[in-house]
This record gives C-alpha cells, sequence and structure tokens, in this order.
C-alpha cells in the first residue's frame, strides 16, 4: 500500500456524541419533528426505559445538540426535545461521513470482485 492511503479508512468525522446506538436513534426520531417531540414519544420510538433516555439526553444537551423544554400540558407535565441549529448541522455532517463509510465498503467489496491480473490459480 502506498502512503496515500495511510488514513483512508480512519472516519474522523465519526462523531462519538452521536455514534451511540440510542442517541443515533434519538437525533434520527427528532431530524423528521421541528417542533420536537416529547419525552413519551421518544421512549416508545425508541424503545429506551425513561432514566436510559433521561442519561442520553443529558449527553446530547450537554453538547448542545438538543434543547430539553420542561413545561405543562393541561395539568401534566411535559418534556420536550428538540434538535437545535447546531445539532441538526452536526447530525448532517455525521450522517455524510457514514455514507462516506458505505461508498468506501462498496467500492472495495467491488475491486475484491474483480479478477487480479498474476493471481489466477494462486
Amino acid at each position: 500500500m502506498t502512503d496515500e492511503a495511510d488514513g483512508r479508512f480512519a472516519y474522523d468525522g465519526l462523531d462519538r456524541v452521536l455514534h451511540e446506538k440510542a442517541r443515533l436513534g434519538i437525533l434520527t426520531a427528532l431530524v423528521g419533528h421541528r417542533d420536537g417531540l416529547s419525552f413519551g414519544d421518544l421512549v416508545r420510538l425508541c424503545t429506551l426505559t425513561d432514566g436510559n433516555l433521561s442519561r442520553h439526553l443529558d449527553v446530547l444537551a450537554g453538547d448542545g445538540l438538543v434543547k430539553i423544554t420542561k413545561g405543562f400540558s393541561g395539568r401534566r407535565p411535559l418534556t420536550t426535545c428538540r434538535l437545535t441549529a447546531a445539532g441538526r448541522k452536526r447530525f448532517r455532517e455525521y450522517l455524510g461521513e457514514l455514507e462516506q463509510v458505505l461508498r468506501d465498503a462498496a467500492a472495495e467489496e467491488a475491486a475484491d470482485a474483480e479478477p487480479r491480473p498474476g493471481l489466477a490459480g494462486a
């Protein structure tokens, strides 16, 4: 391999905060809901416990990716979560990096399927 290939598959854009499975699910759920989703909706959509969701939302909010608003719907407490503008941008960048992983994997697989000169009969 040449030096040009060094780091080709490092994928530094795979953000560790976003890459965790539960947080990836939360962000994916929120990206299609500009007005946000209730805490209960996120629990249901992501199949997380209240405590687990709360912990992941704390990480995302601490990094400025989501905004958590506490209020009431009638007399019932209502917690709403939504992506911030910075969170939406960072999530798009992360998805772009994942798309690059897919392109690279497909190219590597296609290259592996091509017959290589000099290797026939090896």
